[in-house]
């Protein structure tokens, strides 16, 4: 079968691997259909940053199941699922408390072991989400990402007749933009550096947009005066400089989820970590995307959200492309963030 290779060095290619066996009774073969780059996955391809090399990545994938083990409960063969990325032991005291995320001892497909860059992929029974019908397999890809800031908003109590803020208009934000705007936002604004990705948030939900290149903090503050009370907002762009501009612009009492991962050390003035303590603001730390019973409510809405054609994905991605094609867009990147989403088509067409 085809798989996209990463070896050390940001070195990528297509090669022919082994068919994966099922080897426990709750495997499942899924032959994938579309797989997203996640932005996460960039340092591991540039930056050496895997656990190990070579690699196959790929955590954001949906297709077709194509056998199963015998202890799978109601999946069955040509059933469309998506990846759950996410193995936590189910066993250690973390998941008995339903803090999936904070397992010691989980496995993450498209990390700790090899993903959905391929034909074939076989996983676990608790990584799959089964599709209902209606839902395409093209927004299937999509659900992992939608999960990261649906579970964000679910940390904040909802969203619903806020003042939603978010900062950096990527995939994730882009996503958050449009669901916090299907859920009930009192107003939705866009903050980034690049005037395409905020024309973008407009024209699919964001009912205003600051670019934070050329407004300072207190433009931005200024802009969003009358939209201080109730806010929430959410940093998504994981950088220093980013988690200080939301402190710098929040309202009083405001809500702040950190979305993003950072890369670097954060260092606050005293100004700005005055702010947490003046503001009386909330600081809401959002890691992955699941909660009980699993994978989470987050998943269930995602799907809900597509049932309502909520949610505008085609503007979003910014190439669709075989396995050969893929590598190069990829490797174009230079380890750069993407402007659009990235995916791989394998179903041949």
């Amino acid at each position: 079968m085809k798989s996209v290779v990463v070896h050390t060095g940001g070195k990528m290619s297509v090669e022919e691997s082994p068919m994966p066996e099922l080897n426990a009774p709750d495997d499942v073969l899924v032959r994938v259909a579309y797989s997203g780059l996640c932005g996460s996955d960039i340092p591991r391809i540039f930056s050496n940053g895997a656990h190990f090399y070579p690699i196959t990545l790929g955590h954001e994938f949906s297709g077709h199941v194509v056998s199963t083990g015998t202890e799978c409960g109601n999946l069955q063969e040509g059933d469309a699922v998506v990846c759950v990325p996410l193995l936590p032991c189910f066993q250690c005291e973390e998941c008995c408390k339903a803090a999936y995320s904070q397992c010691k001892h989980y496995q993450f497909i498209g990390s700790r072991r090899d993903g959905g860059h391929a034909e074939f992929v076989v996983v676990s029974r608790k990584n799959l989400f089964r599709l209902p019908k209606g839902t395409s397999l093209m927004q299937g890809a999509f659900f992992e990402p939608i999960t990261v800031g649906l579970h964000a908003l679910k940390l904040a109590g909802g969203c619903e007749g806020k003042e939603v803020v978010v900062i950096g208009a990527g995939t994730i934000g882009q996503l958050i933009i449009q669901a916090a705007a299907a859920l009930g936002a009192k107003s939705v604004t866009a903050i980034d550096i690049n005037p395409r990705r905020l024309d973008l948030a407009l024209s699919t939900g964001a009912t205003h947009a600051c670019d934070s290149a050329i407004m300072s903090e207190e433009e931005i503050r200024q802009h969003s005066h009358e939209r201080r009370f109730n806010q929430l907002i959410l940093e998504t762009a994981g950088m220093p400089q980013t988690v200080a501009l939301a402190l710098d612009i929040a309202g009083p009492k405001a809500q702040v989820a950190l979305v993003g991962t950072l890369h670097k050390d954060l260092t606050l003035n005293v100004v700005t970590f005055s702010h947490i303590l003046r503001k009386e603001l909330t600081i809401l730390g959002s890691w992955m995307n699941y909660s009980a019973p699993w994978p989470g409510s987050e998943w269930q809405q995602a799907t809900q959200l597509f049932a309502e054609n909520k949610m505008n994905l085609e503007p979003l991605i910014a190439s669709l492309s075989t396995p050969e094609e893929f590598v190069t867009d990829v490797i174009s990147l230079a380890g750069k963030p993407m402007i659009g989403k990235i995916l791989l088509d394998m179903t041949g067409r």
